[in-house]
């Protein structure tokens, strides 16, 4: 699990810090907004938590909330924002923007963690759903093969319609699509079936049956 926290007071930075190291996660840090921006819309290697100062230059953390939110993710970076804001209308703002989670300062560090390992289980729960989804999809794909295979008889050619009956190619492919048949010989069946006839028929003496 990667850990973003970001804030442009170094003090606080650190207390951030400091109540989440005992989670054990691998902490990334970010001095402002826009280096916190880079990291979360990196291709690779982006925070699963960003723990984010409401108040910082170039971007604020409702902003980073919301970018965040409208990048193409199956599983988003769950966000949380620490702010000495705690209005209500303030925490509807920030939680409108993006935001999945609020945390007032002063914060207690015990607070702090607990609503990270929330975010953790959260995390999970999608990342869950994210790969029951993916079999799904699979097991569709594999019934969607298994229905376009069409028995087709190895001896005589007939094929067997959704009715179990067998029926000739030609019948079968008339009654499916827009299309007339006109017979004709291949070379392989002319030279294996129809020449011999008419060497034998050659052969005959004239006159007879």
């Amino acid at each position: 699990m990667k850990l973003l926290i970001a804030d442009d007071d170094r003090m606080m930075l650190r207390m951030v810090e400091a109540a989440l190291v005992p989670l054990g996660y691998e902490i990334i840090r970010a001095s402002d907004g826009g280096v916190a921006w880079e990291l979360l819309s990196a291709e690779e290697g982006k925070p699963d938590i960003a723990v984010l100062d409401w108040e910082m230059p170039v971007m604020p953390g409702p902003e980073l909330c919301r970018r965040s939110r409208a990048l193409e993710r199956s599983v988003k970076t769950y966000c949380i924002l620490v702010t000495a804001r705690d209005r209500t209308e303030d925490v509807v703002s920030g939680l409108e923007e993006g935001a999945d989670d609020y945390v007032v300062k002063p914060f207690k560090p015990e607070e702090l963690r607990a609503r990270v390992r929330v975010g953790a289980r959260v995390l999970e729960l999608q990342q869950n759903l994210v790969e029951r989804m993916h079999e799904l999809e699979q097991a569709l794909n594999e019934v969607r093969q298994l229905q376009g295979l069409l028995p087709i008889c190895a001896w005589c050619k007939k094929i067997r319609d959704e009715q179990n009956y067998w029926q000739m190619v030609e019948t079968y492919i008339t009654k499916r699509a827009d299309v007339r048949f006109t017979h004709s010989v291949c070379p392989d069946c002319r030279q294996k079936f129809l020449q011999p006839q008419i060497d034998r028929a050659k052969q005959r003496p004239a006159g007879s049956a």
